[in-house]
């Protein structure tokens, strides 16, 4: 039974740390602010609003483009310098300049900028409320891990005060001073504190891993908590923690409820935007353009030959007070294509005399349209203010509860806790006396376990009290904006 005891306890006993920088409460809030995926899809949405913001200043710069087409003509068409029909392979190419500037929407693009700009206000709040969120639970996993860890160090005394309870009874035993019964009710509150030790590892490891996964760690890594001495924590005294006044401050502190009034004022300029829309629009535009063409080919002077003359009826030549009959030569010839270089000539001449310019101005009047889509989105976004102001409503009556539900707890932890104290020092006086009862025979060793029994639970419960008091008190201070620190 002792060799079993001692698997047990060497199983039960925790494994040296390899030396390495210990985490403490601030370096974990900082680095799960940096690095969980929480904040980074905040920080990203953040992103979004901020380009969303420079489009819609952007709206308000004229727009300018530019166009060209290059192309070849074949068979009958019309030369676009000309504008003569004509048989002849061509080259053409256009060239256009054109840009529209907004003279007076109603106000539309200012709105849609203020909406634009309140949006991203709100979303670097949000990125802020995201932080709050994660440091908050990186806090309660942190005194998680704390509590478990101290749980460890309780169980581990009494471990080590049974082996030297069973030692002293295995001694007795041996000299015929006790019956083993004695020994036997020490090796079963072994094995018990030896389950309790491993019951202890195993929520500790567990809380550190799913702080591990708040800090966005691979959940092997080695990770050591800081532990900080419990009875230096400073805490503020509950008197200066009244719920309301710790209302008021959060109000004006807590990043959700900022979040929510931005969100608002966006969603007012978005109505006001939104029923510009269904205005009419008043832009002016302009538009430059010039074209060049060129024949590709050309007729071969070696070709050229005179086959025939052909009278002109009804057509004479005045020549020295004598009417001439004027005939026409019937030519014949071919083509030849022009070499690269000859493609473009010209070009530089025909740009500049097929130059043109426009400018107008256009009144954009909308009437009805697919879907009535304007009339929709002035409603849609009417209805949306209305539900962002029964979110704020909400978030602020959650926040009051929380706040004084945590007020609440606060109190109670406060009582518990000073209450653990007296029944931790009335626990370890009753254990005193039984250990000395026992150590001269007027005690029974089921008797002695029972009063070490009765300690193990107040120390452990005294363990729960004190990081609960702690915790509580820091969420009230964590709503009136003074951060998170122990």
């Amino acid at each position: 039974m002792g060799k079993r005891l001692l698997v047990l306890l060497a199983a039960a006993m925790p494994c040296a740390l390899l030396a390495q920088e210990k985490w403490t409460l601030r370096r974990s809030v900082e680095y799960a602010v940096k690095n969980n995926i929480s904040v980074k899809q905040a920080d990203v949405q953040l992103r979004i609003s901020e380009l969303q913001l420079k489009q819609a200043r952007l709206n308000q710069v004229p727009s300018v483009g530019f166009n060209t087409g290059l192309g070849t003509q074949f068979g009958r068409s019309i030369d676009p310098t000309t504008n003569q029909f004509t048989t002849t392979q061509l080259l053409y190419q256009n060239l256009g300049l054109q840009g529209n500037i907004p003279i007076y929407g109603f106000g539309q693009l200012k709105h849609a900028i203020s909406a634009a700009r309140f949006s991203a206000e709100a979303s670097l709040k949000d990125v802020e409320r995201a932080a709050n969120d994660v440091s908050m639970n990186v806090a309660t996993y942190y005194l998680q891990v704390l509590a478990a860890k101290e749980q460890i160090n309780i169980s581990e005394v009494q471990i080590k005060q049974d082996l030297a309870q069973y030692k002293d009874t295995k001694s007795r035993v041996d000299a015929g001073a006790l019956p083993e019964l004695n020994l036997a009710e020490i090796e079963s509150q072994l094995a018990t504190d030896s389950i309790s030790l491993i019951t202890a590892k195993a929520t500790f490891d567990q809380n550190v891993l799913s702080l591990k996964a708040l800090l966005n760690i691979d959940a092997g890594d080695a990770f050591e908590v800081d532990t900080p001495p419990m009875d230096q924590i400073p805490l503020e005294s509950i008197a200066d923690m009244q719920p309301d006044y710790v209302y008021q401050l959060a109000m004006a502190n807590q990043p959700l409820q900022k979040v929510n009034e931005l969100k608002i004022k966006s969603a007012e300029k978005t109505i006001q935007a939104n029923k510009a829309a269904m205005y009419p629009v008043l832009s002016a535009g302009y538009n430059l353009n010039s074209r060049f063409s060129n024949s590709l080919r050309t007729v071969d002077p070696s070709t050229l030959s005179v086959s025939g003359y052909r009278l002109v009826d009804g057509t004479v030549a005045r020549y020295n007070n004598m009417d001439l009959p004027v005939y026409n030569a019937t030519v014949t010839y071919d083509y030849q294509s022009l070499p690269f270089g000859k493609w473009w000539g010209g070009y530089g001449r025909q740009i500049k005399d097929n130059f043109s310019q426009a400018v107008g101005l256009t009144l954009s009047v909308p009437i009805f349209n697919s879907g009535n889509t304007t009339r929709i989105n002035y409603q849609q976004s009417v209805l949306n203010l209305k539900n962002l102001q029964l979110q704020k409503d909400q978030a602020n009556q959650d926040l009051q509860q929380n706040i004084y539900k945590a007020h609440v707890n606060a109190v109670s932890a406060m009582q518990k806790y000073y209450a653990g104290e007296r029944s931790v020092v009335t626990a370890q006086k009753a254990y005193d006396f039984a250990t000395k009862r026992y150590e001269v025979g007027l005690l029974s060793s089921i008797d002695l376990l029972t009063n070490q029994n009765n300690l193990l639970k107040a120390k452990l419960q005294q363990l729960s009290n004190q990081y609960e008091y702690v915790f509580r008190m820091k969420l009230l201070e964590f709503y009136k904006g003074q951060g998170l620190k122990l």
